[in-house]
């Protein structure tokens, strides 16, 4: 690979390219890191009580085989088959997805919170054949199962792998105090008994179900807006994952130590950002991944930052927002973190600062796709952090700005955020419009405006489509947001274009203030100090609360829904 500019800024010891992989798929890693580590505990399930449930790297192996024994064994699925997961953070989480690698097949990683229409699309565009299942969305299946072609369903609990007492009492505080728990009317396997299917064919030997497997198969469909809004899976192959896996090490060589770390992921698995850098990487590292099922309220987290030596932490931008203003947190910050990783959202330097504050640690910006299985560029841990910057590329990875008609730009010049690297998808499952729309001669066009600096950072402007033109001139949503989030009272903020019949369109914002709130004047006056007039927002709405994907990202699409309406 040629030299870039962002190289000379890699951490001392970090390669520039990845070297061999060192594994032919995902199941061999696993299996390379169970042997390693069987004894130590790779998973803590802790609930928003503290209740734990955890399990060792043989117990998940060996459940995973079995597992994926009952796929290919019992229900007699074939290779590449695609089998849906749909639930929270669990235990059952990874011997689910491990156990669909063991067998070969595809894992589909759904949304808990689908509706039944979102379940049928994502379902029947996959083809998948069975659907795992939490029992606490049941209730959905008789309306989606008809219109779809799933042949098996397994359901799982909450409480999988939990002392008996602890399980039984959580179910009946879901069942008959919260509500939470339907009954399951349709026709289906509980989880305990698929692995007890399964295991009776583990002798059969599991590592056969791989033999035709390797770099370039398929191993997941993450869906997605992607970059041109239609909800579609992004194939990401086993070379994809286990190589954005070594970027990500290998940006991060001097921080993380095999066998040492402890993790919190309070991100979804089902997402792209955790289960690529949290699950995967932690477990090919040897490390303890503590289970958050929901971090809503983030007063869920509490008990595990109490309970558990906790030295690495991802999360999106009001996530470490949230965090940062708990009194628990002020009151006790976590002693052993030394890795915050923020993406899915821009980290506004006004939190990152907020959260170095509070924690001691300073929270390291990255950027990523779906499409990029998701890591593309991220700050050097340990050396000084550019507040602002998405970072560098990640080692054997290629990022310029292109253009319209794709050519790159100057340094310092706004454009198109294109990408080549071995994390890159093949393409759209069964959508060669839709691939033919972003991978174009090798580079994936990300939709996204950046820049970069001179010394190789990057900064995103703002996603193309979220752009708003007043009066001719450019207003990036990001830059505005940035500066309401340093005014004291402003603890969430969202902004969109909405029409104006003098200026075309004009900045709006929404915002839920916290203590010493601020009226609209004030927060516009706050604006006009930083900004030029024509991005200065014309309209400041409050709201309580604001829409929010799964993982905590503000929806500027339900921003501008709501406000049509």
């Amino acid at each position: 690979m040629q030299s870039f500019p962002w190289t000379s800024q890699y951490a001392p010891g970090t390669r520039p390219e990845i070297p061999d992989l060192g594994f032919r798929h995902i199941p061999e890693m696993l299996r390379k890191s169970a042997a390693k580590h069987a004894e130590k505990p790779a998973f803590t399930q802790c609930m928003p009580n503290g209740m734990t449930g955890t399990l060792t790297y043989a117990q998940v192996d060996r459940m995973s085989d079995e597992f994926a024994a009952y796929l290919r064994g019992t229900l007699g699925l074939a290779a590449g088959d695609r089998v849906a997961v749909q639930m929270p953070n669990s235990l059952a989480y990874p011997i689910v997805l491990f156990g669909i690698f063991k067998a070969g097949c595809v894992a589909v990683n759904t949304n808990p919170l689908y509706t039944a229409p979102e379940m049928i699309h994502q379902f029947s565009d996959a083809g998948a054949r069975v659907l795992v299942i939490s029992d606490l969305f049941a209730d959905r299946l008789p309306a989606v199962l008809p219109k779809t072609k799933l042949e098996t369903v397994v359901t799982v609990r909450i409480t999988e792998f939990f002392p008996a007492l602890q399980a039984a009492l959580i179910r009946a505080v879901l069942r008959f105090v919260k509500k939470q728990l339907p009954r399951t009317t349709v026709p289906h396997t509980s989880f305990q008994d698929a692995l007890k299917a399964g295991r009776g064919r583990v002798g059969g030997g599991v590592e056969s179900y791989v033999q035709g497997v390797g770099a370039d198969s398929l191993a997941a469909l993450q869906y997605t807006g992607g970059t041109t809004g239609v909800s579609k899976g992004a194939m990401l192959t086993h070379g994809n994952l286990l190589a954005n896996t070594a970027q990500v090490l290998e940006m991060n060589t001097r921080i993380l130590e095999e066998g040492k770390e402890t993790v919190l992921t309070a991100l979804p698995l089902y997402h792209i950002f955790a289960f690529t850098c949290n699950l995967l990487l932690f477990y090919q590292i040897g490390g303890h991944d503590i289970l958050i099922p929901s971090p809503r309220p983030v007063s869920n987290l509490k008990p595990a930052f109490a309970k558990f030596p906790i030295s690495a932490f991802t999360g999106v931008n009001t996530l470490f927002n949230a965090l940062a203003d708990e009194p628990w947190m002020k009151e006790n910050p976590p002693k052993n973190l030394k890795f915050s990783g923020a993406g899915g959202m821009a980290l506004h330097p006004a939190v990152g600062r907020k959260w170095k504050a509070t924690t001691g640690n300073q929270p390291v910006e990255g950027y990523g796709l779906t499409e990029t299985s998701p890591v593309v560029t991220f700050n050097p841990v340990g050396v000084a952090v550019k507040e602002g910057s998405i970072g560098i590329p990640l080692p054997s990875t290629e990022v310029r700005c292109v253009d319209p008609e794709g050519n790159p730009v100057p340094a310092g010049e706004p454009g198109e955020l294109a990408v080549r690297g071995p994390q890159v998808m093949p393409g759209y499952w069964q959508r060669p419009d839709e691939t033919a729309k972003v991978l174009v001669d090798g580079w994936l066009l990300t939709g996204d405006v950046a820049q970069m600096d001179p010394d190789g950072f990057f900064r995103i402007v703002d996603r193309q489509k979220d752009m708003i033109l007043v009066s001719g001139f450019n207003v990036y949503p990001n830059e505005v947001e940035e500066v309401l989030a340093r005014h004291p009272s402003v603890r969430e903020v969202g902004v969109i274009g909405v029409p104006d019949e003098r200026t075309g369109e004009a900045v709006k914002a929404f915002v839920v203030v916290g203590e010493g709130a601020a009226t609209p004047d004030q927060l516009i006056a706050h604006c006009r100090e930083s900004l030029a007039p024509y991005k200065v927002p014309k309209q400041i709405e409050f709201r309580e609360e604001l829409p929010k994907s799964p993982i905590g990202k503000i929806l500027r699409k339900d921003l501008r829904t709501k406000t049509a309406v």
